[in-house]
């Protein structure tokens, strides 16, 4: 069973809609009650990093979530800026992140220095994992997914990285840390490739 945590951010129905099409049991949770007996965790997010951590915390589950993860070692999925909640803080807000992965997200002006790129960076690109990664089974070569972001998560501890891209200089387009894995990408979105990274996360 794939629990959504439907907190007002992200297209919940695309996952959702994904996981139908695979035969794979899928629920939303917009409670804590719901979200207790979560086996897979996918935390979606758009928008701004305040703005997600906000919603969270008035949504009633940001406990229970710490709970599954920290304590449980529930896996858990965050897509975009659910990946960058993942972190301890960003460039884009003052709000705490969850920090389950030490990092803190950065605007790709600090990344491109003297070389700017139009912003966000959408469309897409091609994801790079490092080795052995369960989440790209099947995706070690020639995987493209699709973007849309102007700020991307810099890992505290190198080993955290689990998929680099490139933007002018690289980046962190998938992070994990045990149990908790991030995609900067939106999996949803990203055709045949998206639904075998969705698929590998079922089946962990």
């Amino acid at each position: 069973m794939i629990t959504i945590v439907d907190y007002g951010l992200g297209n919940v129905g695309a996952f959702a809609n994904v996981y139908k099409r695979m035969n794979v049991p899928v629920r939303l949770a917009r409670s804590a009650e719901v979200l207790a007996d979560a086996e897979r965790i996918i935390l979606p997010g758009v928008g701004s990093f305040d703005h997600a951590m906000d919603l969270l915390e008035a949504s009633g589950m940001r406990d229970t979530l710490d709970e599954l993860v920290t304590t449980r070692r529930t896996p858990v999925l965050g897509v975009c800026v659910g990946m960058q909640i993942l972190g301890s803080s960003s460039d884009e807000g003052s709000a705490a992140g969850l920090g389950w992965i030490p990092g803190h997200v950065r605007h790709f002006g600090r990344l491109h220095g003297n070389e700017p790129r139009p912003l966000p960076h959408m469309g897409w690109n091609d994801v790079r994992p490092v080795a052995d990664q369960p989440l790209f089974v099947g995706l070690e070569t020639d995987s493209r997914f699709y973007f849309l972001h102007s700020f991307y998560f810099e890992c505290g501890e190198v080993g955290d990285v689990a998929a680099t891209s490139e933007y002018g200089p690289g980046f962190a387009s998938s992070v994990r840390r045990g149990n908790v894995y991030g995609a900067q990408f939106h999996p949803e979105k990203s055709h045949h490739w998206g639904a075998r990274l969705l698929k590998n996360f079922a089946e962990l």
